[in-house]
């Protein structure tokens, strides 16, 4: 009678320790889920602040356009699509970015829009080449490869000589003794070119020598001819 007594006390032992292990397990397996749960949500939140943060930077610096730009967050790791308007303000949003608290690595898949300075994308080519690594900020190395065709140059070439004749030819009209309407000024890589009737030598001087005083002339070719 006390052998069984025993053996049931023993099985009703061994329940209760199996019990009370497998209660524990499904505790410890609830808990890690839920801590889980937790870590993940709060990565979002982070990942959501960085976003606002890069946000806000970008649109407080005078380089950078906010709105041409998109910034999205994943772990830490900020994305940078969309287009820019020169190389400057490429690095100058890489930099923000990386400079932003909680930033673990910066993915700059941002191009250049060369159809604001030429007028022609297929006529402009540009190849950037980022050799940024995960290392810290002033390790990161960024190798920026610009094969701009020389139409880009010779668009901000033109637009520098266009403003070099406007300047010319409103300092004619403020000159006294010179009848700026009978003279035409052309200007080419940084020489201006002056073209026209004038009534005497005097005239013809002058307008030179104002054209040669212009910010930016390089040189001036009088062709101006007298009145006979």
């Amino acid at each position: 009678m006390l052998r069984k007594m025993a053996v049931v006390v023993c099985s009703a032992g061994v329940i209760a320790l199996t019990s009370g292990y497998a209660a524990a397990q499904a505790a410890g397996t609830a808990k890690e889920k839920t801590q889980s749960t937790a870590h993940k949500a709060g990565a979002a939140v982070s990942d959501a602040a960085i976003t606002t943060a890069v946000k806000t930077k970008f649109a407080a610096n005078k380089t950078v356009s906010a709105t041409d730009i998109n910034v999205d967050t994943a772990d830490g790791v900020v994305t940078l699509t969309g287009k820019v308007h020169s190389a400057a303000e490429r690095s100058a949003a890489l930099r923000i970015a990386r400079q932003t608290k909680g930033v673990k690595r910066v993915e700059n898949k941002l191009t250049l829009d060369t159809a604001g300075t030429t007028g022609k994308d297929e006529d402009t080519e540009v190849k950037v080449k980022d050799d940024t690594t995960a290392q810290s900020d002033e390790k990161a190395k960024i190798v920026i490869k610009d094969d701009t065709t020389p139409k880009v140059k010779a668009a901000g070439r033109k637009t520098a000589d266009a403003t070099i004749t406007a300047t010319v030819k409103t300092k004619l009209s403020t000159v006294k003794g010179v009848i700026a309407n009978d003279i035409n000024v052309d200007t080419d890589e940084g020489v201006v070119t002056l073209k026209g009737t004038v009534p005497d030598e005097a005239q013809k001087t002058k307008a030179e020598d104002v054209a040669r005083h212009t910010a930016g002339v390089k040189r001036v070719v009088n062709e101006l001819t007298v009145k006979q």
